[in-house]
């Protein structure tokens, strides 16, 4: 039995359905690592903290990089809040104000 649960917000709901495929099953896979062991005993190459509470998924597919930033909210869920594809190095800092937006209207 889980004892996490990953849980996509509305918003992003429709940012993940616009994937690809396969970064929409490496989003499952890390998601499914995240229910099973919980955010403490999954690290890099899956996820990686980002700034204060937010944390992002890395996905890697044939077409490039995308992520799924989320947070821990209310006891053991994770909330899925942007999911978008990467064109730069770093983190777009519009991705981060809109999951910490997205968070912020959640609580």
């Amino acid at each position: 039995m889980s004892e996490w649960t990953v849980v996509v917000h509305p918003l992003a709901e429709g940012e993940l359905k616009s994937l690809p495929t396969d970064m929409r099953a490496r989003f499952l896979h890390i998601a499914e690592l995240l229910e099973e062991l919980g955010p403490q005993k999954v690290g890099m190459p899956h996820i990686r903290p980002l700034e204060g509470k937010l944390w992002e998924m890395r996905m890697k597919g044939k077409d490039g990089i995308a992520r799924a930033v989320y947070a821990a909210v209310h006891g053991r869920s994770l909330l899925v809040l942007h999911v978008f594809v990467k064109k730069t190095q770093t983190t777009p800092r519009a991705a981060i104000e809109t999951a910490r937006k997205r968070l912020e209207a959640a609580k």
